[in-house]
């Protein structure tokens, strides 16, 4: 599940350390794999854990690799308090409320079908960086893209069938989770982008705020379970400290070794590890009209994204990586 904080590091930022992993391709595989997986993780923890439970579990767990690698590459944290300002905010935008939202929706369907949910985040990126960015501007492409991945979403939602149940509810949860992170991305670009530290050291930081914010939300309004089953104990252990600690080091090595621009596209993978994680290892069942609605929000991504262009545009196009 995507964070939105990565972005081009500048020249002086230290490289972290995963030189044992040969490759952005390898890189790139793994965090596909550990993001896809993230939502299969979300539903084991919902066995004993509340949603905000495991939000805090995700974000402290998630904390802990990016402080050892941001030691060991002899990082530091913001000290700006303006900075920290826009870090909660961030925080709260891109990982408390989609992380507790995608929790309760685990309660009501599929991991499979929240991470076909999730796969609409890049519509939503952009249709508020198309608000909020006066350097974001709408093309007959982008427009085109947004209206074919959110025909797509109604595909998932099975429009014609009407809109109830616990199906519907849980999917409106994760969409929810999903415009969050939109609304989060051109937020952390707005007000973060230019700063002088590099993403590796705001992501440690956004970790830090949000786990700031849930060790004292979270105590008032959850109750402690009853037992906690070794099983819940690993998964938000591994939701944190892979789907998101590493994720977050993985991403950053990806756009250092290969461009902003590849690293985005995991985006369109991660759907795919979730269903094939959900149908083959929770047994989970899905109605043709998801998958199908999937592949038609990936296209609609890539559009929007200028992943599909003729062969003539893409040879005459400038390289952005």
């Amino acid at each position: 599940m995507k964070s939105g904080t990565a972005r081009v590091p500048t020249p002086t930022s230290p490289p972290p350390p995963l030189a044992l992993v040969p490759g952005w391709r390898v890189k790139f595989l793994l965090l596909a794999l550990v993001w896809g997986a993230s939502f299969l993780l979300i539903k084991i923890g919902t066995e004993a854990l509340a949603p905000l439970q495991i939000t805090l579990g995700r974000m402290v767990f998630g904390a802990i690799p990016l402080a050892i690698v941001l030691v060991l590459s002899r990082g530091r944290l913001p000290g700006s308090p303006r900075i920290w300002i826009h870090l909660s905010v961030a925080a709260f935008l891109l990982n408390v409320v989609p992380f507790t939202l995608f929790g309760y929706a685990a309660r009501l369907i599929p991991s499979a079908l929240a991470g076909i949910c999730n796969s609409a985040t890049p519509l939503f990126a952009l249709m508020f960086s198309l608000v909020l960015l006066s350097d974001e501007k709408p093309t007959r492409g982008r427009l085109i893209g947004l209206a074919t991945g959110f025909g797509g979403v109604l595909v998932v939602f099975a429009v014609w069938t009407g809109f109830a149940g616990a199906g519907t509810a849980g999917m409106l949860l994760a969409v929810g989770a999903a415009l969050c992170y939109g609304l989060g991305t051109p937020y952390l670009r707005r007000f973060l982008a230019g700063s002088r530290y590099s993403p590796l050291e705001l992501s440690a930081g956004q970790l830090i705020a949000g786990s700031a914010q849930l060790a004292v939300i979270t105590p008032l309004v959850t109750d402690a379970p009853a037992e906690l089953p070794p099983r819940v104990v690993l998964a938000v252990v591994a939701l944190g400290a892979l789907g998101t600690g590493l994720a977050y080091v993985l991403q950053y090595a990806i756009v250092r070794e290969a461009g902003a621009t590849v690293a985005s596209t995991v985006t369109y993978v991660v759907p795919v590890v979730a269903i094939a994680l959900g149908v083959l290892v929770a047994g989970e069942a899905l109605t043709w009209n998801q998958p199908v609605g999937a592949a038609i929000i990936i296209v609609g991504a890539a559009l929007c994204h200028g992943s599909l262009r003729s062969p003539r545009r893409s040879a005459s196009a400038p390289d952005r990586n």
